[in-house]
């Protein structure tokens, strides 16, 4: 089941990583947090841990790091949903994928 998880969060992110740099749809949301210069910063380090994630498979120090940066990543992302006022549908994404890293940051590695 772990590793269910762990390669969920990874594929999750691989693909939410790659649009900030690909997708038009993600560069307007950005702008509509009021962090389109973050962009491609946000893109790396989601793509830098879905690397961690997958080395966490036999270095679980390093998967413990990815999970638990991307749950501090999503924390920030909910913080910032409920700042510009965004419905739960719209929030509960990223609630989901803050539970999902610090479950995986705690007790999947």
């Amino acid at each position: 089941m772990n590793l269910a998880l762990i390669l969920f969060s990874a594929v999750s992110f691989l693909g939410y990583g790659s649009a900030c740099f690909l997708s038009a749809y993600i560069r307007k949301e950005f702008e509509r947090y009021g962090l389109g210069p973050q962009r491609a910063l946000v893109g790396a380090l989601q793509l830098s841990a879905v690397i961690g994630l997958v080395v966490g498979l036999s270095q679980p120090w390093m998967g413990r790091a990815a999970a638990g940066g991307l749950a501090l990543m999503m924390l920030v992302a909910v913080g910032f949903r409920i700042k510009i006022k965004d419905s739960l549908p719209q929030t509960t994404p990223a609630l989901l994928y803050l539970v999902l890293n610090a479950y995986l940051c705690w007790a999947a590695f």
